[in-house]
């Protein structure tokens, strides 16, 4: 049945060696933004309702490493961060932009790493923008838990269900997969289109 479906056929593949090491270059180093994390966690719950993952597995190691990678970035934020207040102002960068990034983060961070866990390219760099701003560690390890877990959990379960009901589900996964990209993404747009809409109220 896996032979025919490229995508489940790659995650299997991979395995959870090969899944979890993904999830960790993703949410610990920004290089790995560009990396596949939502339709990789749906389509291992898909595998999982066949017999090939057991959700027992995937679900508490993919939060482990999902919350060890965030705790990293973080670190490696605040470094970065203490470097940069030590540079001269640049066109490119100025020491104001992490003030302001610390008040916002004091605000408005829990929400900021809840959402930004669940939208790509986003998801890799909120903990690291979070060290640079110098969040509040004990306020970033609870609500990096709390992502780290409903990520971890809703992708894999909505695979699995979408596996287990749908008869001939292998028609279906690529569709699917490409309907949790869009609903991931879709925060990020709306965030977006939001500030436009500021703007252009303003002008």
């Amino acid at each position: 049945m896996l032979e025919h479906l490229d995508t489940a056929s790659w995650v299997a593949t991979l395995g959870y060696i090969g899944i979890l090491t993904i999830i960790f270059f993703e949410t610990a180093i920004f290089i790995g933004f560009f990396l596949p994390g939502d339709s990789l966690l749906f389509t291992a719950g898909y595998l999982a309702a066949k017999g090939v993952f057991k959700l027992s597995i995937l679900i508490p190691s993919i939060a482990a490493v999902a919350f060890i990678g965030y705790t990293i970035a973080y670190w490696l934020g605040i470094r970065v961060g203490h470097w940069l207040m030590t540079c001269e102002d640049r066109f490119w960068f100025k020491k104001k932009y992490l003030i302001n990034a610390h008040g916002f983060y004091e605000n408005h961070g829990g929400k900021a790493l809840l959402l930004g866990r669940l939208v790509p390219v986003l998801r890799t760099f909120i903990p690291i923008a979070a060290g640079m701003a110098e969040m509040d560690y004990k306020r970033f390890t609870f609500y990096n838990l709390v992502g780290a877990v409903i990520w971890a959990v809703s992708l894999p379960v909505a695979g699995y269900y979408i596996g287990t009901w749908l008869p001939n589900s292998t028609l279906y996964i690529l569709p699917c997969v490409l309907v949790v990209v869009l609903i991931s993404s879709s925060p990020a747009f709306y965030h977006w289109w939001k500030h436009k809409k500021k703007i252009g109220s303003k002008n």
